[in-house]
């Protein structure tokens, strides 16, 4: 089976511990359909925001999760070489920097900004919902 190389926001992970689409696009990950993407600024970022949440009855999915990340569960980790930018917060440029390097088709978002550009060379950057509609044909 092809698997989908894949970049996914922070906000994806954060809103898929409470469920909808953004919880389905990560299942798939889990499910080994597609591979996710990183660099050491993304997963950074994802390990600082997963931290703030220490409040919420989540702690047991994000010990999963940073696990994941731990093990490099269907993970390819990128060295960055290109430095883009293009979104009106810089801190969202290293998402799409990762895509690019690493060769990624996707990048799925919520943030209206990076949603707004849709696609940037080859990389398509959908929406969970729209996503998931790509993930079915697989």
């Amino acid at each position: 089976m092809h698997k989908i190389k894949t970049v996914l926001d922070t906000n994806i992970f954060v809103s898929s511990f409470f469920g909808g689409n953004p919880g389905k696009v990560v299942e798939s990950w889990k499910d080994e359909k597609i591979i996710l993407c990183i660099t050491q600024s993304v997963l950074d970022e994802y390990i600082r925001v997963l931290a703030e949440f220490k409040n919420l009855d989540i702690q047991e999915q994000i010990r999963q999760l940073l696990d994941l990340f731990a093990t490099g569960y269907e993970i390819e980790f990128i060295l960055p070489r290109h430095e883009i930018r293009t979104v009106s917060d810089p801190s969202d440029d290293k998402f799409i920097e990762c895509a690019v390097s690493a060769g990624a088709q996707y990048i799925i978002s919520g943030v209206k900004a990076l949603l707004k550009i849709r696609k940037y060379q080859n990389i398509s950057i959908l929406s969970p919902a729209l996503f998931l509609q790509v993930v079915k044909k697989y």
